[in-house]
């Protein structure tokens, strides 16, 4: 996916206060992990700015985002629970740590149970419990956010905690590698040390700190020159002069709230910021995404999947696609699509199924005289092989698919592999960058709205 590499361009003017309350994506530096709250690596760095060796591939503008405030490192949550407990605080800090330890068992023993309440064992496995309550704590946080506000102080404190207390989990993911220990009578002896899983130790920083920032866009919505009505066109706040709301979703998505701006429109600071603010939840949501599909590419992929499969691509995604694809000349996605006329996302979905099946055909068929050697390596010893074209070329087919219609749902494969996925971290970075994708998305999505609105009050103004 792609991410942003290079400056904002010199034509733009930004405000005193931007350049002081602003930060580049490359301030992403790496402490120790001591803290619970992890910060985002360099390497991680490298991957959210598309600086050489990140899988973006071509440079985009480095947009501003809001410098976020220092944490201070804290022992780990189970430490600093039996510290309140025992240590003799006050009364508040015992009923705070006892609250915090009552919530650590009621998560940890849904996901020991496997959400069995009945704890006759037909419960998920590890893995798809923990993924299932990241993805419930934000449909509980978040689910119905839809204006660009601040999130309120209960929710944004029961996220945090609840967060806090799933990811914890990844302080014991670690792998074991050679070490040597120097005894008191001064001689060494090799043993087997700890570190975190290189996957956890890369991704996760990165997207806490993409977690942050996107708490922090909200946040800033303190102050608007906007407001929005609800369904009947009445207005929810008292401020601004009231004027007629104006939507581009038409009859889709008629239940979300409708932004609505005064007769002149908004102020050139306000547009300015406010399009600041959009560029950098979308470059987030590219980040989120980038990540989110590289925990997906790593997992295996089901064997329930691989029996489902039709014999024959062409079968799969049908004659229309096949004679694009197999066309021996240059070969464009965006014109195949363009072709489709795809409107929907149901379309689109369904497109996105049947061409995903497709590649994995074609892989097979072209790995079983290899059935040693990665698809990486073998796409490069047998390029001039069809079906390897074929593969090849459906993967920017879905690439470009995905990039067209950036809120798409998940596909037939990426759900298998979520429900029979049995890699606790690997479950916990799908998860935590989906959720991570989706408010990304939605923010976007929310400052189109608005400006749209802004767009027709100069108008008519």
């Amino acid at each position: 996916m792609d991410t942003p590499s290079s400056t904002c361009d010199e034509g733009s003017e930004l405000d005193a206060r931007s350049h002081s309350d602003y930060a580049d994506f490359d301030d992403l530096d790496r402490p120790p992990r001591s803290g619970h709250r992890r910060e985002a690596s360099s390497d991680v760095s490298s991957e959210c700015s598309g600086e050489p060796g990140s899988p973006y591939g071509s440079p985009y503008p480095r947009w501003p985002v809001c410098a976020l405030p220092a944490r201070l490192p804290q022992p780990p949550l189970l430490k600093r629970l039996s510290t309140t407990r025992h240590s003799g605080g006050s009364v508040r800090d015992g009923k705070a740590g006892n609250s915090e330890l009552q919530l650590i068992k009621e998560r940890f023993s849904k996901l020991l149970l496997g959400e069995d309440m009945s704890g006759s064992g037909k419960g998920v496995s590890t893995s798809v419990a923990i993924s299932n309550a990241i993805t419930n704590l934000y449909a509980t946080v978040f689910g119905s956010c839809h204006r660009l506000e601040p999130l309120p102080a209960e929710k944004k404190s029961m996220w945090r905690r609840e967060m806090d207390c799933l990811l914890s989990v990844c302080d014991y993911i670690v792998e074991f590698f050679p070490s040597k220990e120097i005894l008191p009578g001064g001689t060494a002896r090799e043993v087997m040390a700890t570190r975190p899983r290189p996957d956890i130790y890369v991704n996760l920083p990165a997207l806490e700190k993409l977690d942050d920032m996107l708490l922090e866009i909200l946040d800033s919505f303190q102050k608007t020159e906007f407001w929005y009505v609800n369904d009947k066109g009445q207005k929810d706040d008292s401020a601004g002069t009231p004027c007629r709301p104006v939507s581009h979703r038409g009859d889709d998505k008629w239940w979300l709230p409708v932004p609505c701006v005064t007769k002149p429109g908004l102020t050139e600071s306000a547009r300015r910021d406010l399009q600041q603010k959009r560029d950098c939840a979308s470059q987030i949501h590219k980040a989120a995404m980038a990540i989110n599909n590289s925990v997906l590419a790593e997992i295996r992929i089901p064997d329930l999947y691989k029996q489902a499969l039709p014999k024959c691509g062409r079968a799969s995604v049908g004659d229309l696609i096949y004679r694009h694809m197999s066309f021996p000349g240059k070969f464009s996605p965006e014109y195949l699509l363009d072709c489709l006329e795809i409107s929907s996302e149901h379309e689109a979905l369904e497109a996105a199924d049947r061409v995903e099946a497709a590649m994995h055909v074609w892989r097979r068929k072209a790995s079983q005289s290899h059935s040693r050697t990665p698809w990486s390596a073998l796409k490069d010893l047998m390029e001039s092989d069809k079906n390897v074209m074929l593969a090849s070329r459906a993967e920017d087919v879905l690439l470009c698919l995905k990039q067209r219609f950036p809120g798409l749902s998940q596909t037939t494969l990426d759900a298998s592999k979520i429900q029979y996925n049995k890699d606790v971290g690997q479950a916990i970075l799908e998860s935590y960058s989906r959720v991570l994708e989706t408010l990304a998305y939605n923010i976007v999505t929310c400052i189109d709205d608005v400006l749209f609105a802004d767009e027709a009050a100069r108008k008519i103004a």
